[in-house]
């Protein structure tokens, strides 16, 4: 199904989206990604939904990416003999091991590993960052703390401790069994939640074994911190800005996120940026002003994709926010100042035989008549590498690997189209010809660019580029090969 912009849509499934008409209208309006939140409900259902987005994929001839995002460890207190207790700034608070229901004067934190690494001056953020506590005091078992901001504590609400980095692993005993099942189950991303270190990508890395591609989030300073690691270690990113904005100050937030794109897009690696994006069309069809704001920015940021959550998981107008988040994109993209940001940031980066081919695609469209870039892609690297290049033109891949098709989906700018395997380079012409005439991105007297490695078959090999006529009989007669 072609799209007629560059950037991509996730939209997350859930109890407002789980029905096979439902799903596929979010497809048809746009949603090109499809976010399984194994935070929220068992493995049927997540199962259902699964067998559901694959259903329509066949229907429509579209391949589809699967997103299952696993949950990573919750910190969190424990319950309170009132239910909830009202915390005064400048008081004193305990934080300990008793399992004993909570006061006003202290509560159960039962995660040893936090205590093991707080130093006194840390500070602990409870409920999204509406309680700040400072450490005063601590040890193996317990911290004395100020509440520097106060407010209600209640039961069992979430604990961030963004000053340290915690001796947990990203993937709990939950994570991991999740983890098992999504990659049975032939999800095409795992996006990995808690990732401190490039270790905790490469632990997640060696469970999946290759069945799916890994994407990390980035929630908590450390992982900003050693943010080149960890995107070395990833096929992906997610910028988790609803955690990130909780452990951070939140006017830390909007240069991190740009950072991180280009860094994301000089490497080659898809980017989504997430959380809050439409939070009003939950409940609202139309959304605000500052949110179509904050949508467009990233989208000039030049990210690959853009993300909802609790819109199409659980609001009122699921297909309406898609609809919002592909007019916007379209809007944006049409923009002239938009081609003026993203050449502008555009990094030469020239290191092997396939970035000078892609770069020399790129190069040869936007000076030429050329209608579209098509690329044939094994593992999907000459796809990415041709996204990084921003073209003016639409990008076609073409793969006989479903998996990488699927993949790719996440990928700015990338329309999938499935073709069968091929021994020759002519016939990926003819190939990539029909395929740009079927799609509706050329007429038969239009130029295409085709790129591709040969041998065929082989991953990283892309080594020619050849400029072709749509139309078949012209291919013949130009080509005696």
């Amino acid at each position: 199904m072609r799209r007629y912009r560059n950037v991509k849509i996730v939209a997350t499934l859930g109890p407002a989206s789980d029905t096979y008409d439902t799903i596929r209208a979010l497809h048809e309006a746009g949603a090109d990604v499809f976010r399984l939140n194994m935070s929220h409900g068992d493995h049927d259902s997540i199962r259902e939904k699964h067998r559901i987005i694959r259903q329509i994929e066949t229907d429509l001839d579209s391949p589809i990416a699967i997103l299952a995002d696993l949950q990573g460890p919750k910190l969190r207190v424990g319950a309170f003999a009132n239910g909830e207790e009202e915390l005064a700034p400048g008081a004193a608070f305990r934080l300990d091991l008793d399992a004993a229901e909570g006061t006003i004067e202290r509560v159960c934190l039962p995660h040893p590993e936090i205590f093991a690494a707080l130093e006194p001056g840390a500070s602990l953020l409870v409920n999204d960052g509406k309680i700040r506590l400072k450490v005063t005091e601590c040890g193996t078992d317990y911290a004395e703390t100020e509440v520097i901001i106060g407010g209600t504590i209640s039961d069992r609400k979430g604990v961030n401790v963004p000053d340290v980095v915690l001796p947990l692993a990203a993937l709990s005993k939950k994570d991991r069994a999740d983890l098992e099942f999504a990659c049975q189950l032939g999800v095409d991303w795992l996006a990995l939640s808690f990732v401190q270190r490039a270790e905790d990508v490469q632990e997640a890395r060696a469970l999946c074994n290759g069945r799916a591609a890994i994407l990390s989030k980035i929630e908590k300073p450390s992982a900003v911190e050693w943010f080149d690691d960890i995107l070395a270690a990833s096929d992906g990113i997610m910028v988790a800005r609803g955690d990130l904005g909780v452990e951070l100050p939140v006017q830390n937030v909007p240069p991190i996120q740009k950072r991180l794109v280009r860094k994301c897009r000089t490497a080659a690696k898809p980017v989504i940026v997430a959380t809050q994006m439409l939070e009003s069309m939950i409940e609202s069809p139309v959304p605000t002003r500052a949110e179509v704001s904050d949508v467009a920015a990233a989208i000039y940021e030049g990210a690959d994709a853009i993300m909802l959550s609790a819109e199409s998981a659980a609001g009122e107008y699921p297909q309406e926010a898609v609809t919002t988040m592909d007019n916007v994109a379209r809007e944006v993209e049409s923009d002239p100042t938009y081609t003026d940001i993203i050449e502008a940031s555009r990094k030469i980066t020239r290191k092997s035989v396939a970035d000078g081919i892609v770069a020399a695609a790129r190069e040869i469209a936007e000076a030429t008549d050329i209608k579209v870039i098509c690329c044939f892609t094994q593992s999907g690297t000459t796809a990415l590498l041709t996204a990084r290049e921003r073209p003016r033109v639409p990008i076609m891949a073409l793969s006989n690997l479903r998996g990488t098709a699927r993949r790719l989906a996440l990928s700015w700018g990338v329309n999938c189209v499935m073709c069968g395997e091929l021994e020759r380079f002519k016939l990926a012409v003819i190939s990539a010809a029909r395929a740009a005439r079927a799609q509706g991105y050329a007429e038969p007297l239009d130029q295409i660019v085709i790129t591709a490695g040969v041998p065929f078959n082989v991953p990283g090999t892309t080594n020619i580029l050849r400029i072709a006529p749509c139309q078949e009989s012209l291919i013949y007669s130009t080509d005696p090969g």
